[in-house]
């Protein structure tokens, strides 16, 4: 069956540096456009960025400018490099396609604070 499994996250202080990973396994992933959400505590899940099979990437205005995403065909994953983070970037970061066709995996959490 299908599974997503993100992994990286972790405290770090105000205007740091995290980079997250997600493997996705059975699906056929080159041909996926895969998206990363986050979930902070009492709000919705938000999609805050995605990248196409063809590396075309958007991003939610909240992030944009810091937080950068790519893709590894080859190794079935998809990254989320986060720079000069925020307290309110705190949240659970979770993979998905931008249909959220995926099931969802247990996410990462993010903290951010001094």
């Amino acid at each position: 069956q299908v599974q997503v499994v993100e992994s990286g996250g972790g405290l770090v202080q105000p205007g740091g540096s995290l980079r997250l990973s997600c493997v996705a396994s059975r699906i056929i992933f080159r041909l996926t456009t895969m998206g990363w959400y986050r979930q902070a505590p009492g709000k919705q899940r938000e999609l805050v960025a995605d990248i196409s099979t063809g590396g075309i990437t958007t991003y939610a205005n909240s992030v944009k400018g810091r937080f950068t995403i790519s893709r590894d065909n080859s190794e079935n994953t998809v990254y989320l490099q986060m720079n000069t983070l925020k307290p309110e970037d705190t949240a659970v970061y979770y993979c998905n396609t931008p249909s959220r066709a995926l099931p969802w995996g247990q996410g990462t959490q993010v903290t951010v604070s001094s």
